[in-house]
């Protein structure tokens, strides 16, 4: 069966905003302690190849051999308080980074930049230091403020507005392993300038539904150094709109992250390994590799 570019072209973009998706950390569903400040670095890369429609495969022309390579450095900057009695936390994250396309789509240009600045700020109603018990709700703000151009196919910001509202639960299973889940939905502003990645050759109107996405695993604390996780994640929704018309391009998706971390005297260092499981529509992520460092000053 033969897809129309613009549909694939619109599944194309669903790529670099799934590669940013709310990935959770060990124990980030734990309260911090109030008055801190962090800083966090990382560096995040994916390589993503074969395009799916429908849950098949789309090997005809420039998606015979497809490959899209992200890699990105983000900077956070966070602080802990006490907000009404209860535990919260606050930062703002900016990265920079490049989208590479390569195999059949290396005649796109590439997209190199600073990247969209997101707000967040995450409160604890429960807190149980003594049972390790834990619930957690947080809202993410990104602003269309990264580089965007009308003209190319792929970029690292997104011009348009994304909010995100994210539950978190943690508890103890036994002893020192616990188990986390979340649950998050984004919703998405509409682009208004979708020109390239839209393949018009004026302005086009992109807009896109909500996305959901649950993650659970479990959380094991080896010893006072050494932590280990690993989540398994579902991510529904996101159809894509050009000009009022649907795209048909509903993502389901299923995929792994295994995170592996050591506290050390000069800071937390994480390094954290995954890739798709199963995707129904979209292209396939062979590989993500993060790595960050996060210091107290």
């Amino acid at each position: 069966m033969r897809y129309p570019s613009r549909i694939l072209f619109a599944m194309l973009l669903l790529s670099p905003a799934l590669a940013v998706a709310i990935d959770l950390q060990p124990n980030d569903v734990v309260a911090p302690t109030p008055d801190r400040n962090f800083f966090t670095i990382s560096y995040y890369g994916t390589e993503n190849t074969r395009l799916y429609r429908e849950g098949s495969v789309v090997s005809a022309g420039r998606y015979e051999n497809p490959s899209i390579n992200l890699d990105s450095a983000v900077v956070r900057v966070a602080r802990s308080y006490d907000l009404a009695g209860v535990p919260a936390i606050s930062y703002v994250q900016l990265g920079y980074g490049s989208i590479q396309p390569a195999g059949t789509l290396s005649n796109a240009a590439s997209g190199t930049g600073v990247g969209d600045l997101t707000f967040a700020t995450a409160i604890w109603p429960y807190a149980n230091r003594e049972t390790r018990t834990y619930f957690a709700v947080a809202g993410y703000l990104t602003a269309p403020t990264g580089s965007y151009s009308n003209e190319l196919p792929f970029n690292y910001g997104e011009n348009r507005y994304k909010f995100d509202l994210q539950l978190g639960f943690q508890k103890p299973i036994f002893g020192d392993l616990n188990g986390m889940i979340a649950v998050d939905t984004m919703w998405y502003g509409a682009n208004s300038q979708c020109g390239a990645v839209c393949l018009s050759s004026s302005n086009a109107s992109l807009s896109q539904k909500p996305l959901t996405t649950v993650q659970l695993g479990p959380v094991y604390k080896i010893n006072d150094i050494f932590t280990v996780g690993a989540s398994y994640f579902y991510i529904t929704g996101g159809e894509t709109s050009i000009n009022s018309a649907s795209q048909n391009n509903t993502v389901n998706t299923q995929r792994f992250l295994l995170s592996a971390q050591a506290h050390t005297a000069i800071g937390r260092f994480t390094l954290q390994y995954g890739r798709d499981i199963e995707v129904a529509n979209g292209f396939f992520q062979n590989k993500l590799l993060a790595i960050r460092y996060l210091t107290e000053f």
